[in-house]
């Protein structure tokens, strides 16, 4: 028995017609679905919402949920604004200056490309403020053969100290 593949994740958005034309628009995902309820199936709270789901070429989802009865959108402040993203892939380093190009011509701030070593990254946030990472991997065998072989140690290490270990500092060496 193993956990086959991702179906889909799940946020909550500000406006779920915003959100639909950035992910439709920008990101060029497929609006696949929308449910919505005045009743949470798995809790049966009472909570209206709009659930909305868009597809990637894998078949996986990215869901949204508006919530218009709810509080006001927050963000947890105790965690860093970088450290809460969705990470998705892309075809290779050209589509990815394609979509910089296309978050930009939307109005939206990119950081990047931030070269990783094993794949290279643009990031931005949504209408919503949800950040985003888009990545296109990069042809790097030896170094996911590092990586692989020194993962163990290192978590051991951090376990231990609670202290970056060095192994993999050559995934980022531009920080030294």
């Amino acid at each position: 028995m193993t956990v086959q593949s991702l179906h889909h994740v799940a946020s909550r958005c500000k406006d779920a017609q915003q959100t639909v034309d950035f992910y439709t628009k920008v990101l060029g995902l497929k609006f696949t679905m929308a449910m919505a309820e005045d009743k949470v199936p798995s809790t049966r709270e009472e909570c209206p919402y709009m659930h909305i789901f868009f597809r990637m070429a894998d078949g996986s989802h990215v869901a949204f949920f508006e919530l218009p009865e709810a509080a006001p959108m927050g963000r947890d402040a105790n965690t860093p604004e970088w450290v809460q993203h969705l990470a998705l892939r892309v075809d290779d380093e050209a589509a990815l200056l394609e979509y910089k190009r296309r978050v930009e011509a939307a109005g939206g701030e990119v950081i990047g490309p931030v070269d990783h070593t094993i794949f290279r990254s643009i990031y931005f946030f949504d209408p919503s403020g949800i950040r985003l990472e888009l990545t296109a991997n990069v042809l790097a065998p030896e170094a996911m053969r590092k990586l692989d072989e020194t993962r163990d140690a290192m978590l051991e290490e951090w376990n231990r100290t609670k202290r970056p270990p060095r192994q993999a500092s050559f995934v980022h060496a531009s920080l030294d």
